[in-house]
């Protein structure tokens, strides 16, 4: 409440004006902010954040000798890359996407030149392109991910045929969407199901965009083994010996 005292302190000459002192006192204020962020506190609702969730890789041991089987059965490499014009710019389709290409082989790279003529003879190379499905059919680097998950994938959508059922929890949703995401990433985790081994490298003129449509493909496919490395001489090999055999 403000409050005005007078000041009657001194003599004072005939005339004068009086001096009054103003006195605000803040207490109710503080008492009605400290009021109205409890009560907004209390009734706001949480929204959750929408980002971006990656699998990460799990952590089970693996042994020495399960390493070498796995790099030939099951490691699949993509190396990324973008057509970019004169100036530096990314080139982009009749469709206005822009141009990126995923390099990829399966298993371990070779490189034997038994002609002599400058040209791998078992260059295992590839090339798709970020496409999506058409309709419910993969295309482009998504089929082929999806492919080589395949056991994983089917033996999630069991378990997201029961979640769309409710039937984990059929009377709490967030208990019913915890024991989906727990059972599905126990399915990725499953050391006895066949899984790719995806390794992720780009070219000195791959794009952003590029690297981040791949780790949307390892999200959409469920793939939990994946690591980003860098490019090496094998790979730059590979790629211009494909390029030599498929003039764009």
């Amino acid at each position: 409440m403000a409050q005005i005292e007078q000041s009657d302190k001194g003599k004072k000459k005939k005339g004068a004006q009086k001096k009054m002192s103003i006195h605000v006192d803040f207490t109710p204020m503080v008492d009605m902010n400290m009021l109205l962020i409890t009560f907004f506190m209390l009734c706001t609702t949480m929204i959750k954040s929408q980002t971006l969730t990656i699998s990460l890789p799990s952590n089970e041991k693996v042994e020495q000798q399960e390493m070498n089987k796995a790099k030939e059965s099951e490691a699949i490499t993509l190396i990324l890359a973008t057509d970019r014009n004169a100036d530096g710019s990314v080139k982009k389709d009749d469709t206005g996407r822009p141009m990126n290409t995923v390099y990829y082989y399966e298993g371990m790279p070779e490189i034997a030149d038994a002609d002599g003529d400058g040209l791998i003879d078992n260059n295992k190379l590839k090339a798709e392109k970020f496409i999506g499905n058409d309709g419910s059919v993969q295309k482009g680097i998504r089929k082929i991910l999806h492919d080589r998950n395949r056991l994983v994938l089917d033996k999630i959508e069991v378990e997201k045929a029961r979640w769309r059922k409710k039937e984990f929890a059929p009377n709490n949703s967030a208990a019913n969407d915890s024991i989906y995401q727990a059972r599905a990433r126990e399915i990725r985790n499953d050391s006895t199901l066949t899984r790719p081994v995806v390794i992720i490298k780009a070219a000195p003129e791959a794009s952003w965009e590029s690297l981040i449509s791949t780790l949307d493909e390892m999200q959409i496919n469920q793939i939990s083994r994946y690591q980003i490395d860098n490019i090496n001489q094998t790979d730059s090999t590979l790629i211009l010996d494909y390029l030599k055999k498929n003039p764009k």
